[in-house]
């Protein structure tokens, strides 16, 4: 793993490595200066890659990044792939964030370990692609405005209407889903939208994240598995660098399908 980093008052740290996500929402709570991300250098990744390639003697690299639609971080690592010899490098853009992403890193990683060649591993990810589902409920749109992610007047029409959005990603870029007037109705819309794949499938496996929100999360989730049995549930959270972009109290429900072999 590497990290991107998040710019606070008192410095530059990188997630899940320097600051873990309770530490950084208790820090930007009262900050005066909004945080920034950066996504890590292209060196950082030439070194790892170097590494895997001459001292664990790896013959491919599939690296797994958050959406090239609001990170250069897939891009550092195309190049960085380029300039290594001796590893091929493959590099997958998830067109996602968080723990969605994450779940293409557990089956890749559960593919290696049955043996699949990486085009198989490829091949498999990609169709899940095709079928991944995510919606954020953000608390207040002032982070994604701050942060570049949203337009001044959508955060003050937003804003004046009490208005929490469905978020979503569109073509590799977070874009407003629904608008709901207040946060239970957009839950339940996320509900009927899980409800409808449900189904439609034998299996889903589902991971619910918050923003420093867990007994709130953990309630939902609690609800939601006694509604969906063919659901299975994970807890997640939004790191520091999402969590720049979404801010505190933001909530998240994202689902695949299982592909049957």
């Amino acid at each position: 793993m590497i990290p991107l980093s998040v710019t606070l008052e008192d410095g530059v740290y990188e997630e899940e490595v320097e600051i873990q996500a309770k530490e950084f929402y208790d820090k930007v709570r009262n900050a005066k200066v909004f945080p920034k991300t950066s996504q890590p250098s292209i060196g950082k990744f030439v070194e790892l890659f170097e590494t895997l390639a001459k001292e664990y003697e790896y013959d491919e690299i599939i690296c797994i990044h958050l959406s090239s639609g609001i990170s250069g971080t897939y891009q550092s690592a195309m190049q960085a792939g380029n300039m290594v010899e001796g590893i091929k490098v493959h590099v997958f853009d998830s067109e996602i964030s968080c723990s969605p992403q994450g779940y293409y890193a557990l089956q890749a990683a559960k593919m290696a370990g049955e043996g699949k060649s990486s085009a198989e591993i490829l091949e498999t990810l990609e169709a899940l692609k095709r079928r991944m589902r995510a919606y954020f409920i953000v608390d207040d749109l002032s982070h994604l405005q701050r942060g570049g992610r949203l337009s001044s007047v959508a955060a003050i029409v937003g804003g004046l209407l009490q208005i929490k959005p469905i978020l979503h990603f569109e073509n590799k870029v977070i874009v407003p889903f629904e608008k709901i007037r207040t946060k239970k109705k957009a839950m339940n819309r996320v509900e009927e939208l899980l409800a409808q794949d449900a189904a439609q499938y034998d299996r889903i496996y589902a991971m619910l994240i918050h923003a420093n929100r867990e007994e709130e999360a953990r309630e939902w989730m609690a609800k939601l598995q006694e509604k969906f049995p063919n659901v299975e549930f994970a807890l997640s959270y939004f790191g520091p660098v999402i969590g720049t972009h979404l801010g505190e109290g933001s909530l998240g429900l994202g689902w695949v399908p299982e592909i049957s072999e």
